[in-house]
């Protein structure tokens, strides 16, 4: 066979290119949806629910997470190939526990929308505790709007769950040693085996930040930034080191997991974040760093999970002027006017 001319090399490698294009976009959107950022709408002063979608278009953010069903935000993320997390408040987990109510709750603000927007997990109440009045209606509403998703023929597509904090773990140091408290586990046991059977993740809200405050005596900053030199805690078993706060909560979730039957299920980080002011280490510098490390470190997965990138949710889109305490207003990472408050790239 005689060399290629020109043109023909360049016929040759036209198929081959396009393909290659293909293959490095698909890359591409992978690590840009491993990141998700929250959008809270407790303000007064927000964007349109248009213009913040077309802002986590622009930013290449592939996946959020909304408290509960709205409509312009359902109708405006139509057709835009963003994965969403939807949420349920508490104060309407009762009325769920009737299943004709979860099945039009699905049909108003899932089938009506489904596949225009790509919903990906329904949280079933968010930081329901031990004691709490909605103790007793998670599991059950969890079980009618999965009913109801599976009668639509949507179960593969999305998964059902509830989001927890990460006080429901005791024990927590080291990380190996992480147990649900007793007081948690009548609740969550039967939950997390609803999981399982379903194969569903677990959402979990983890905050270096709240950890960090509550307990400056014994933590470190850089610990909880990211930001440490070295190891900080070793871990006996296994002999893991731990070089930041993220990674000790989050590997005591899955301790507390095994401990609970089920070693293999999935953890998604459904929150975190850092603010930029209002509280002790509060500071846009702090914040800043927090979030771009937090973005480059979950790629890596943890030093019990290693290699197995951690689906996180930052938290949160913009700064909310309605919350309190103080600092509960800035974990904005743009402020309500859509300038951006770090320089971070949410693909990592």
């Amino acid at each position: 066979m005689g060399f290629l001319d020109a043109k023909d090399c360049k016929a040759f490698m036209a198929p081959i290119l396009l393909l290659l294009g293909f293959f490095l976009s698909g890359l591409e959107l992978t690590g840009a949806q491993s990141v998700g950022v929250c959008y809270g709408r407790n303000g007064n002063n927000l964007p349109s629910e248009a213009d913040v979608i077309n802002l986590y278009k622009s930013n290449g953010i592939g996946r959020m997470r909304i408290y509960e069903p709205n409509q312009p935000t359902l109708n405006a993320l139509r057709g835009s190939n963003i994965e969403l997390i939807i949420g349920i408040l508490n104060n309407n987990l009762q009325a769920l526990t009737d299943a004709a109510a979860a099945t039009s709750w699905v049909q108003d603000n899932v089938r009506n929308y489904w596949p225009d927007v790509k919903f990906r997990y329904i949280a079933v109440g968010n930081e329901v505790r031990p004691g709490a009045a909605e103790v007793p209606f998670v599991l059950p509403a969890m079980q009618n709007i999965r009913n109801a998703i599976a009668a639509a023929n949507l179960q593969d597509q999305i998964k059902v769950s509830t989001s927890i904090d990460t006080t429901l773990v005791e024990n927590a140091y080291p990380p190996s040693q992480g147990s649900f408290s007793g007081a948690a586990s009548s609740f969550i046991k039967p939950i997390i085996d609803f999981l399982v059977s379903n194969g569903a993740p677990l959402l979990i809200n983890v905050y270096p930040y709240f950890a960090y405050i509550g307990n400056p005596q014994s933590i470190s900053l850089p610990y909880a930034l990211f930001t440490s030199p070295g190891v900080v805690v070793t871990d006996p078993e296994g002999n893991r080191g731990y070089q930041n706060l993220f990674d000790a909560l989050l590997d005591a979730q899955y301790s507390a997991l095994e401990k609970a039957g089920a070693p293999n299920l999935k953890i998604v980080v459904s929150e975190s974040g850092w603010p930029s002011e209002g509280g002790d280490a509060t500071s846009v510098e702090n914040a800043g760093t927090f979030y771009k490390n937090l973005i480059n470190h979950v790629k890596n997965g943890t030093p019990k999970r290693p290699g197995q990138a951690i689906e996180t949710y930052l938290f949160a889109m913009f700064d909310e002027n309605q919350k309190s305490p103080e600092y509960e207003k800035h974990f904005g990472l743009f402020t309500p006017g859509q300038q951006p408050k770090y320089q971070i790239s949410f693909g990592g």
